[in-house]
């Protein structure tokens, strides 16, 4: 498959999220979960996601992953119990567009990483994936995610 890869510069992006450990098998339900817990504070105080719903990934152990869950917002907004305020980091990324299944998303991963040792953008360790839709709306054939590197 032909991908589109895309290199940028970005300024920081605050945002609010909710960080865990888990299993990939877990996933889901953790997901549901932060997501869920989030646009209700951002109702509660009246904000409003500034972009799509993000999972930062810090590892890549599929039995122990450390994951952060949230949405950039449009400043930086106080926490919340679990719910804290942080940030997408400033700095030169590596993005793609990924439609269908999120389990079938390894060959974008691999070209990806491929792609990025060819034209010398050396992965900073944490990918980032952000969810256009969701299995809720759209068939999975229609899921749109893009995944984003932090390089240098």
């Amino acid at each position: 498959m032909d991908y589109n890869f895309e290199v940028s510069e970005q300024g920081a992006q605050p945002v609010l999220s909710v960080r865990t450990r888990t299993a990939v098998s877990n996933l889901p339900q953790h997901l549901g979960k932060a997501y869920t817990a989030i646009i209700a504070y951002l109702n509660e105080i009246g904000e409003q996601p500034a972009d799509a719903a993000f999972a930062a990934y810090y590892n890549m152990d599929m039995e122990d992953l450390d994951v952060e869950m949230g949405f950039p917002v449009s400043k930086v907004l106080p926490g919340q119990e679990e719910i804290k305020p942080g940030e997408i980091p400033a700095g030169k990324r590596v993005s793609a567009m990924h439609k269908g299944p999120y389990m079938e998303m390894e060959p974008l991963y691999n070209a990806m990483t491929e792609w990025m040792n060819t034209n010398g953008h050396i992965p900073l360790g944490i990918c980032y994936e952000f969810y256009y839709n969701s299995p809720m709306e759209v068939p999975e054939a229609e899921l749109l995610t893009k995944v984003v590197f932090l390089v240098k």
